[in-house]
């Protein structure tokens, strides 16, 4: 059955956040370390990307006519691995081995995974692929989208402006980017000062949307606007908070790669159940 996703009210879309950070925190639970604040935080966009955006078809990942979304930081894989989930391409059992040796869900992305467009892991290359694929689909005729998550230190890559200066230079208006500005990267704050991050992307001839990535209804609004441009790519950035919804997680200082102990995991949920209510 193909899913048209254009119709879900922002509450719906609040509660999909919820479901999304619910779950992720119980694939999380126990495996002592991962990279759960970033999935937390890019949690409201991937419910708004999935559930109201995207053309897709849950009983066949592979339809050649659905839009394609493009997780360029693969390190967030919790966060699309429980997408999937919910949408119903993967499952309980899959879900169950997330991170596990051998498992077919690794901490990083890989596209042998059902509904994961690329292989991810290495940064920076996600832009140059989502140009590709958007140029593909153009050259075949097809009414598709492409939606590439990026990160904010991906924006210290050469190859990220290269891409995004050939998908203007290319007119790819079937390209929106979604930049997640968290503002961490690997050992703490972003090492390069990339502000002001819109004004770049104006000047690559983007058309541009800044808002609360952490916002349901502003991210539905700057989606609905961009919508309307077709004669050039497009790029949302995104202001998320690491950690989102749970407020131990966001409180940490270190929060790229979070390390929990195993008996705090139940207290973490607990927060992120209170939370919400």
């Amino acid at each position: 059955m193909t899913v048209l996703t254009t119709a879900v009210a922002p509450e719906q879309l609040r509660d999909r956040s919820f479901a999304l950070r619910r779950r992720m925190m119980h694939m999380a639970a126990d495996k002592g370390e991962g990279y759960i604040a970033q999935g937390l935080g890019i949690a409201d966009v991937l419910a708004v990307v999935y559930f109201r955006q995207l053309r897709f078809d849950a009983a066949d990942p592979e339809w050649v006519d659905r839009d394609r979304f493009v997780l360029s930081t693969g390190h967030y894989s919790v966060a699309l691995y429980a997408v999937l989930a919910e949408i119903g391409i993967l499952d309980d059992d899959d879900i169950a081995t997330y991170g596990l040796n051998g498992s077919d869900l690794p901490m990083s992305t890989f596209d042998e995974t059902p509904g994961v467009e690329i292989t991810g892991g290495s940064l920076g290359h996600g832009l140059g692929q989502g140009v590709g694929m958007a140029l593909g689909l153009r050259l075949d005729g097809r009414d598709s989208k492409v939606i590439v998550e990026l990160s904010d230190g991906e924006l210290q890559e050469g190859s990220t402006w290269e891409a995004a200066m050939s998908a203007a230079s290319f007119r790819c208006a079937n390209l929106t980017a979604v930049v997640d500005c968290n503002g961490i990267q690997a050992d703490g704050p972003m090492v390069l000062d990339m502000e002001p991050v819109a004004d770049k992307w104006a000047s690559f001839g983007w058309a541009v949307e800044e808002v609360d990535g952490n916002d349901v209804d502003a991210l539905c609004t700057a989606f609905d606007r961009l919508d309307s441009v077709t004669d050039r790519p497009k790029v949302i950035i995104a202001r998320t908070t690491p950690g989102r919804g749970v407020p131990t997680l966001v409180a940490r200082e270190r929060a790229h790669f979070v390390r929990v102990e195993p008996g705090e995991w139940a207290s973490l949920i607990e927060e992120l159940e209170n939370n919400h209510a």
